[in-house]
């Protein structure tokens, strides 16, 4: 990967890693309201229990970015955490913010799809049981 690559995905990354903690920062819709209509509380309830799943989705997603910026800084950018090969260009620019190749990817979705383990624990293992 050339520095020119290397600038241009850490641009990427900074101005989305901008975008998710703005995001984070407007936590209204997670404000407990009390309606005296329990078709409107329940509704409310539904639309906080959204926007705290959001929110966690935004979080989950600002730790991947910034060790994607951390991996940077450190030369170990467009690596495969599992298999160590290199991460093509297609994928990374679709997914800046990823760890792993497609193929070790597919493994592990498979995997997942096959209900063999829970999502973020124990992917390593998952993907040397898939190899």
């Amino acid at each position: 990967m050339t520095n020119g690559d290397l600038r241009r995905y850490g641009r990427i990354l900074r101005e989305r890693e901008a975008e998710l903690v703005a995001r984070l920062r407007k936590r209204d819709e997670i404000t407990i309201e009390k309606e005296a209509d329990e078709l409107d509380e329940g509704q409310l309830a539904r639309s906080r229990d959204m926007a705290i799943q959001n929110l966690d989705r935004d979080a989950r997603q600002l730790r991947e970015v910034q060790g994607a910026l951390h991996k940077i800084s450190e030369g170990v950018y467009g690596v495969c955490e599992h298999c160590g090969e290199e991460i093509g260009t297609k994928r990374l620019t679709a997914l800046p913010w990823t760890r792993l190749c497609i193929q070790c990817q597919e493994k592990m979705d498979s995997s997942l799809a096959l209900g063999e383990q829970e999502p973020e624990r124990g992917v390593h293992r998952m993907l040397d049981d898939a190899a």
